[in-house]
């Protein structure tokens, strides 16, 4: 099909390459049909053009990269396009063809898959977080529309792994580190394992060569040493087989080099030390063979208890399923087996490639799909729930490295969780609404905290309510994706909400301020305005006001000045009362911790909203006098009801029950209590004790009477409200 002389590259590689792309094409008709092979000869003669002034760093012509990346795809059985997209994967990003151009050439399905690639490379191996996070995301959004992109890019990036060596270290090491930490394991989640293999090994070369280098002579060296304890094992199982009337293909298989070095770190072990390095397959022609196998092995070998791991029944989230032993075989020497029917094998080789490389109409295969299908919508819901790209890249990574545990809801249905899943985890996994309302658990019919962590096996059923929000505490224990990025969602829809109605009032009171009136400001004023200024929402605005990124009064200003009722120099600003249950938009200052009765003053502070402070507090002091204009007059509604923390510090004597004394007239005083501390009372000697407490009251009044009632103790040597850094102890 292709000459040598018509490739447009040296002569030195022209044969080699003509070779290498007819023996590729050989590949493809083999399962191709024969309509589709003019197109995949057009798609790779266009990229030799495109590429012809390039080369790689090895010096060889640019176009053995693609050609290298379309043979990996041709051994996983991919259909015309996804081979046409391997050849044109990188000619819109490095010379310069458009999209269009490939549309017309090739089809909107092709153009789309390049497209789609094109947009992955822009950032690629870039070492700010920020970049590497933005180039998943939009990797993300190309294999959500069409999986082939992932295929082409684990292709393209297995041979760039292999071909490392041309590159400089740091580069070197940087490219295999994005490879463990992304790309391994999407390759590894979407059932890819034999890719997923290779990438964690040419990682763990890069990354670690002189240890590579160590395991690997130290492996070649106990293949010798195991072949004989290996061959007999292997010749036992079959002639047991045998013996059972099961018809069973059997093989031993080495584990992989970053295999084995993570069972060293993980375990502490030498290699010496890790004794199965080998493990035998058992594949058969049926689930009840399976089974039948698996008993048949334990009459031969002792099993090792807690090791026997049923993913036939429970399939991982991949679509893999075997039944996984271990046995202790001749000399005590450990076993692992792992036995499955043919379709299973080849899921368990090819995962979602399975669907082009056995159309066989087998269920199983469709389950794989569905299953991948799924995965990619979690990860479309999180990166629509992610506030930037950082953020997202987090949530993902824990459900790209999953220790999974099998739970059960109240229905019998199985839920597949991340280890250290909590409850919350468990709620969010059911569904959105259910996380949201969540407000207890029972597992195992037991009623639990919502931070109880899981175990397989359990049975979960939420409690839910109505009324219920998600509490940012969540934060500190839920491990899914999807629960963390739902819980930070709502908290800045929540933080949003609260600033814009914080805003409205803000600039209703400006406006009641500069007009001695309260009135409604005219729509054609707010479209004027909004037409000036970058928002294009009056809730925006209103948000920007609540948060501090503008000041009301100015926005007042500028909003009357367009409705034309503004007189110059007319009106000022009165209080805007403050109830304190405002919501995160109004925080009361740490530095002096006001409460109703405490004179206050307001002050506007960037991408915090409002901070209530003493009017005598130094940071109100020092800001007054740096940009007096962010000083807002506020004053208490005294209808609040609400509670508030009040740091107080109490000198006593040290004599036995003090505390109790203590609690019980803070009590008395009608007051809640919040936190108590014992204070060191090395400077005020043996016979006194200083003790912290913070206490939960109405108002100033309302604390002057708990602190009464406390002087009248006579243990109490003294009383003190704490004010500024101290009382955050």
């Amino acid at each position: 099909m292709i000459s040598a002389a018509e490739l447009p590259v040296p002569d030195e590689y022209a044969t080699s390459v003509a070779r290498d792309a007819n023996t590729l094409f050989a590949k493809a008709a083999a399962y191709l049909k024969p309509d589709d092979l003019p197109g995949l000869v057009a798609a790779f003669r266009f990229s030799a053009e495109c590429h012809k002034t390039q080369a790689r760093r090895s010096g060889e012509p640019y176009i053995t990269h693609p050609l290298a990346v379309a043979d990996i795809l041709a051994d996983l059985h991919l259909d015309a396009q996804a081979l046409s997209a391997a050849f044109l994967h990188d000619v819109m990003e490095d010379t310069g063809v458009s999209k269009l151009e490939l549309s017309e050439r090739f089809g909107k399905h092709i153009a789309d898959l390049v497209d789609g690639l094109s947009k992955l490379e822009k950032l690629e191996f870039q070492s700010k977080e920020e970049a590497q996070a933005e180039n998943f995301r939009k990797m993300l959004m190309a294999m959500a529309r069409d999986v082939r992109v992932i295929l082409v890019k684990l292709a393209d990036r297995l041979h760039n792994m292999r071909t490392l060596d041309a590159m400089r270290e740091d580069k070197q090491k940087r490219i295999a580190n994005e490879t463990l930490e992304i790309y391994a394991p999407i390759a590894n989640r979407i059932g890819l394992h034999a890719i997923y293999q290779e990438l964690e090994d040419w990682s763990f070369r890069y990354l670690h060569p002189k240890r590579y280098e160590v395991l690997s002579k130290a492996l070649k060296s106990a293949r010798g040493n195991r072949r004989e304890v290996v061959g007999k094992i292997l010749d036992a199982i079959k002639l047991k087989m045998a013996e059972a009337g099961i018809e069973a293909t059997i093989y031993g298989r080495e584990k992989h080099l970053a295999s084995i070095y993570r069972k060293m770190q993980e375990k502490q072990l030498s290699f010496s030390e890790v004794l199965d390095i080998y493990g035998f397959r058992v594949i058969v022609k049926d689930v009840p063979t399976c089974y039948l196998s698996l008993g048949t092995l334990h009459g031969l070998y002792k099993p090792r208890p807690g090791t026997f791991k049923d993913y036939i029944a429970i399939p991982k989230p991949n679509g893999y399923q075997s039944l996984h032993t271990a046995l202790s075989g001749p000399y005590g020497t450990p076993i692992e087996v792992q036995i499955r029917t043919h379709d299973m094998h080849k899921v368990a080789q090819s995962g979602v490639a399975s669907h082009w490389m056995y159309k066989s109409g087998d269920e199983g295969f469709g389950d794989v799909q569905k299953k991948t299908h799924q995965w990619l919508q979690s990860l479309l819901e999180i990166q629509s729930m992610s506030g930037d790209s950082v953020e997202f890249l987090e949530h993902i990574k824990v459900d790209l490295f999953p220790g999974e545990v099998y739970v059960f809801t109240p229905k019998g249905k199985i839920l597949t969780l991340p280890q250290g899943s909590t409850a919350v985890d468990f709620a969010y996994a059911v569904h959105s609404d259910i996380g949201n309302r969540c407000i207890a658990a029972r597992i195992n019919y037991d009623l639990v905290p919502l931070r109880s962590v899981l175990k397989t096996g359990d049975q979960v059923d939420i409690v839910t309510a109505a009324h219920a929000r998600p509490n940012p505490g969540w934060l500190n224990f839920v491990v899914t994706g999807k629960a963390r990025s739902h819980i930070r969602h709502f908290i800045k829809t929540m933080r949003y909400e609260e600033a814009v109605q914080l805003g409205e009032r803000l600039l209703a009171q400006a406006v009641r301020g500069l007009l001695n009136d309260s009135i409604e400001l005219p729509q054609d004023a707010w479209d004027r305005y909004l037409r000036e200024n970058a928002p294009s929402k009056r809730d925006e605005v209103l948000a920007d006001i609540g948060l501090g990124k503008r000041l009301g009064v100015v926005v007042a200003q500028r909003l009357l000045t367009l409705a034309g009722l503004l007189a110059e120099g007319e009106g000022k600003t009165g209080p805007i009362l403050i109830r304190g249950s405002e919501g995160v938009a109004v925080q009361f200052a740490r530095c002096c911790n006001p409460i109703p009765g405490d004179p206050i003053i307001g002050l506007i502070k960037q991408g915090q909203g409002l901070v209530i402070h003493t009017h005598d507090c130094p940071q109100i002091v020092r800001n007054g006098r740096l940009d007096p204009e962010k000083l807002l007059e506020v004053e208490w509604d005294v209808s609040s009801g609400k509670l508030f923390d009040v740091p107080i510090k109490v000198l006593a004597m040290h004599e036995r029950g003090v505390l109790a004394q203590i609690a019980a007239a803070i009590s008395e005083g009608g007051a809640n209590i919040d936190n108590v501390r014992m204070e060191s009372n090395q400077d005020k000697g043996d016979d006194y004790t200083e003790i912290a407490f913070t206490v939960q009251v109405e108002n100033r009044g309302h604390l002057a009477r708990v602190m009464q009632s406390l002087r009248s103790l006579e243990t109490v040597v003294r009383i003190q409200r704490l004010k500024g850094p101290a009382s955050q102890a």
